[in-house]
């Protein structure tokens, strides 16, 4: 029992003592890029690289990991998805030559509670395993993953066919071996709509409307809008419920959302 407490505490040392190395360089990171901003001549603004946009998200996650652990680390939202896809993906507004593209979020529910119940090895392992399905269906469909935060993603495509056979492949095999996935309950929402950019912005609110979607699904169960149920209506072995009308938060007015069938 002492021996395995010393190697705990000793590996609790060692973890201390790297993330004070690494929130002191990164502190120097953050002065030199504040004294180069502030040094640098003005010219006509263009377009963000990514390497400003990743110090200040490692900065912000060591942050995080210090004051609260590796389990605020990996709990994220599907707001905090749409948020980023402006500023990191902006090719997405070419990603179909109509101008259209179909939007996934998905959000594993009940997240922090199941960290708690797991543990972090456990939890993080499991988020892991998860992104390889999720990655694996994308795929096979033709789609590309903007963003995987933790417990969330967010997918585009340019068919809502295969946006919607892959979300169904995800549900079914996580329906089908509960056991293996620890009986985790994804909600996912589809949407579509014409891309708009704006200077970094990326047709912001159809990924709004995407993240409302599913943000109102629950655990297992895929929700659609009215313009991707109208899309899918003849594809072979699809099947949507009746319309339920919801309220989202930042847009006004009611919607009409339809729960996919997902069959064996």
């Amino acid at each position: 029992m002492s021996i395995a407490l010393g190697v705990a505490l000793t590996a609790v040392v060692t973890l201390g003592i790297l993330l004070i190395v690494t929130s002191r360089r990164l502190s120097d990171v953050r002065r030199r890029l504040e004294r180069a901003q502030r040094t640098a001549p003005r010219v006509r603004r263009r377009r963000r690289g990514l390497a400003p946009v990743a110090i200040r998200k490692t900065w912000k996650t060591a942050e995080m990991l210090r004051a609260k652990g590796v389990g605020a680390v990996v709990r994220n939202s599907i707001e905090d998805l749409a948020g980023w896809a402006s500023v990191e993906r902006p090719d997405l507004a070419r990603l179909a030559a109509d101008g259209h593209v179909v939007v996934v979020f998905s959000d594993i529910e009940g997240s922090t509670e199941r960290n708690e119940a797991l543990g972090d090895r456990d939890w993080v392992a499991l988020l892991q395993q998860h992104e390889r399905l999720v990655r694996r269906s994308v795929d096979e469909h033709r789609g590309h993953v903007v963003k995987n935060q933790g417990d969330g993603f967010m997918l585009a495509f340019a068919d809502p066919t295969s946006a919607l056979r892959c979300c169904v492949d995800v549900q079914r095999e996580l329906a089908r071996h509960p056991d293996r996935w620890q009986d985790i309950k994804v909600r996912m929402g589809i949407h579509m709509g014409e891309s708009v950019r704006r200077g970094d912005d990326l047709f912001g609110l159809n990924v709004a409307m995407a993240a409302r979607i599913a943000g109102h699904a629950d655990g297992g169960e895929i929700l659609i809008s009215d313009v991707v149920r109208d899309a899918v209506a003849h594809a072979d072995g699809v099947r949507v419920t009746s319309a339920e009308v919801v309220e989202f938060k930042g847009f006004s007015g009611t919607y009409e959302v339809f729960p996919v069938v997902i069959a064996d």
